[in-house]
C-alpha cells in the first residue's frame, strides 16, 4: 500500500512539461511528501486539509488529505450538503427538476478540478456521476473554494449515478464536474486526493501548518 501511494505521488509531482509555461516556476525541482507528514495533516481538526499546493509548469497541482468518519454514527448520511439550510432557486447549482433516481447520498462536483482519491485506511460506499440536485455553491470565501476545490456544487445526488464499495489501496479518478459523496462508510476512511488545477483557480504555494516551518517545498533533484 506504501509503494503505490508513494509511487503516484512521485507521478504526480514530477510530472512537468519539457517546455516552461508562461508562468514562473522551478524546472527540476521535485516535492517530497513522506507518510509521517501527510499522517501528521490527518490529525489536524476537520475533514478535507490540504497538504500542499504547487506550480507545476502547465498546471498548479495539489495533494489533500480527508478522514470521513462513520456515517452509521450520524444522523445524515453522505459526503456533503445535508442538513443545510434552504436556499432560492436562482442561487442553486447542478438540476433542478427531478430525475427520479434519488442515491441516498449528498456528495459535492468540482468545476474545474479533477481528484484522484487513493484510499490509504478503512472502507465505504462510494457514489459517483449523475447530478447534484437543487445544489448549494460553495461560498467564494470558504476554504472550499479558495484552499480545497475551486468552485464547487454540493447536494443530494440524482439521476444516473453509480455505487462501489472501495477499500484500503484502491483507486478512483473523478474529472472536473462529477459529482461524488459517501453513502455508507461503517467505520471510518482516509484518503489522499490528487488534484490537478489547469485553470489555476487555487494557490500555487500553499503548504499546510501542520508541515512546520522546515518543510520545503521544493528539493533540487540529488540533494
Amino acid at each position: 500500500m506504501r509503494k503505490v501511494i508513494e509511487s503516484l505521488l512521485a507521478v504526480s509531482l514530477l510530472a512537468q512539461p519539457a517546455v516552461a509555461a508562461a508562468q514562473e516556476f522551478e524546472q527540476g525541482w521535485a516535492t517530497y511528501i513522506t507518510r509521517q507528514q501527510w499522517m501528521a495533516v490527518n490529525e489536524e481538526p476537520g475533514v478535507d486539509r490540504q497538504i500542499v499546493s504547487r506550480d507545476i509548469g502547465k498546471l498548479n497541482l495539489s495533494v489533500g488529505i480527508i478522514h470521513r468518519g462513520s456515517t452509521r454514527q450520524t444522523a445524515g448520511r453522505g459526503g456533503g450538503g445535508g442538513g443545510a439550510p434552504a436556499i432560492a432557486a436562482d442561487q442553486r447549482c447542478g438540476v433542478t427538476s427531478d430525475l427520479g433516481r434519488d442515491s441516498g447520498a449528498s456528495g459535492i462536483m468540482h468545476m474545474h478540478q479533477t481528484e484522484t482519491y487513493i484510499v490509504v485506511q478503512g472502507s465505504g460506499v462510494l457514489v459517483t456521476g449523475g447530478q447534484i440536485m437543487n445544489g448549494r455553491p460553495s461560498a467564494p470565501e470558504s476554504s472550499v473554494t479558495t484552499t480545497l476545490n475551486g468552485p464547487s456544487c454540493s447536494g443530494q445526488i440524482v439521476g444516473d449515478w453509480v455505487s462501489k464499495h472501495v477499500y484500503d489501496g484502491d483507486i478512483v479518478i473523478m474529472p472536473a464536474g462529477t459529482p461524488h459523496g459517501w453513502l455508507d462508510v461503517p467505520v471510518g476512511v482516509d484518503y489522499l486526493s490528487v488534484r490537478p488545477d489547469p485553470d489555476r483557480v487555487l494557490p500555487d504555494d500553499y503548504t499546510n501548518p501542520a508541515l512546520g516551518p522546515g518543510f520545503q517545498m521544493r528539493t533540487r533533484q540529488g540533494n
